[in-house]
């Protein structure tokens, strides 16, 4: 087996991943599948954090579209991305994945505060580290508090994984013609308003130097793949590309 790229890494997961053709929910199966696939890169000694989602279950921005306040429908959705942090932490646990899951929001009984030297040690000691609850704060989003974690707890990448093979030029859904990128600046996806995260997520990543491989997950193998250096994806930098 190569050796991995990367040997430290936060990867970026939304809720709709876990409900597969559910359509809401979590589907066990694509819990068993993914944590699988985790458990091979763990075994090439890869440090992983993970963000996690809560669109499969609510979605603050949703709620305050639909007329609820925006800041407890925000909270609603943290609360929804700690309840599939702690289907994914079961799911690896029983493929025997050593998992600790961090809440930004203080929920003790069932998940531990997040602190980000806490984080980092489990992660030396080959846990994988669920993040979840975003950053704790209403108005920003969970691709925020990847970039976010990403930087605090020193991932050389953040891979965010999509239901699509990169980032294009329009939607690749809508229409046939869509062309991929294969390597992006960040000043690119804001000049261009791409699809890629929001503008938040994008500035951070860009002013700190982090860089962003956005991946298709449907296809297995995948994360193992972006791991190990093979050119799949599109690479977001701060650098300029010929």
């Amino acid at each position: 087996m190569p050796e991995p790229r990367y040997k430290r890494v936060l990867l970026k997961l939304s809720g709709e991943v876990l409900c597969g053709d559910l359509g809401h929910g979590i589907d066990p199966e694509i819990l068993n599948g993914l944590a699988q696939e985790i458990k091979k890169i763990q075994s090439l000694g890869v440090e992983m954090g993970v963000v996690i989602g809560g669109g499969n279950i609510f979605r603050g921005v949703a709620g305050a579209a639909k007329g609820m306040d925006r800041t407890p429908a925000d909270y609603m959705g943290m609360m929804a991305t700690i309840i599939n942090a702690l289907a994914l932490q079961d799911a690896f646990e029983r493929n025997g994945i050593h998992t600790r899951v961090m809440s930004a929001l203080h929920i003790q009984q069932v998940a531990e505060p997040y602190i980000g030297r806490r984080a980092k040690r489990h992660l030396e000691k080959g846990r994988v580290v669920i993040l979840a609850a975003g950053t704790g704060n209403p108005f920003f989003t969970t691709d925020t508090a990847a970039s976010l974690r990403a930087i605090e707890i020193g991932a050389e990448i953040l891979l965010k994984a999509t239901k699509v093979d990169g980032v294009y030029d329009q939607d690749p859904v809508k229409h046939k013609g869509a062309k991929m990128f294969t390597r992006l600046r960040y000043l690119d996806v804001l000049k261009r308003e791409l699809k890629v995260m929001d503008a938040t997520a994008t500035s951070l990543c860009m002013d700190n130097q982090m860089p962003m491989i956005v991946f298709n997950m449907t296809k297995r193998g995948n994360i193992q793949k972006v791991i190990l250096g093979e050119k799949i994806g599109t690479l977001v930098t701060g650098e300029k590309h010929d």
